[in-house]
């Protein structure tokens, strides 16, 4: 009985170590806990533009946000985004259960430039780019060249309500906006891997 146990166990370390590495960890990057270790101020993060993914292995979209947030909500660590209604993303986002938020480093700058100024109707921005895309273990989007991915599980998404407007910040904003309201999309950070 006892030879059995240890071939088992043998054999079930085997397979273990014999079990391919992550896509992520292939790609360099490390999973990382953001309640503990998201250094960037949440503030500024944004401010300094983010890639947001969403799509599945057959078709995907990118674009590029500065509006967003960090935070914790309904005891969950959240990210969220903003997407405007004619943007194409927002079709993505919209079908999609999971989305991604990623960071890139000054030498990929071009990235943010271009994914915020092209459409994803127009032809495929990643391929244009020469962006690598893979997918997460749900099947989510991101960039290999990314130096940081957050996968994010969405809870709640809704366009903002005009009527709820209660200064002339957003008044004023939409009415000189050609892409339409934005919507909200509240995700729960379900993975974080950083390079």
């Amino acid at each position: 009985m006892k030879r059995k146990r240890f071939i088992f166990i043998f054999l079930a370390a085997l397979l273990f170590a014999a079990t391919p590495a992550s896509a992520q960890e292939e790609h360099g990057f490390k999973k990382f806990n953001v309640v503990e270790d998201f250094a960037d101020n949440g503030f500024q993060w944004f401010r300094d533009a983010q890639l947001l993914a969403a799509g599945d292995k057959e078709k995907s979209n990118a674009m590029t946000i500065g509006w967003g947030s960090v935070g914790m909500l309904w005891q969950r660590p959240t990210l969220t985004v903003y997407v405007a209604e004619k943007r194409y993303t927002k079709e993505f986002m919209d079908k999609s259960e999971y989305f991604t938020v990623m960071s890139f480093d000054v030498e990929n700058s071009k990235v943010l430039t271009y994914m915020g100024t092209k459409s994803g109707r127009d032809g495929d921005k990643a391929q244009a780019l020469g962006l690598h895309t893979a997918y997460t273990s749900n099947g989510t989007p991101y960039y290999t060249e990314a130096t940081m991915v957050i996968e994010c599980k969405t809870m709640y998404a809704a366009p903002f309500a005009p009527e709820g407007f209660k200064s002339d910040v957003p008044k004023n904003m939409y009415n000189h906006f050609p892409a339409g309201v934005h919507s909200m999309y509240m995700g729960e950070v379900v993975n974080a891997w950083k390079k």
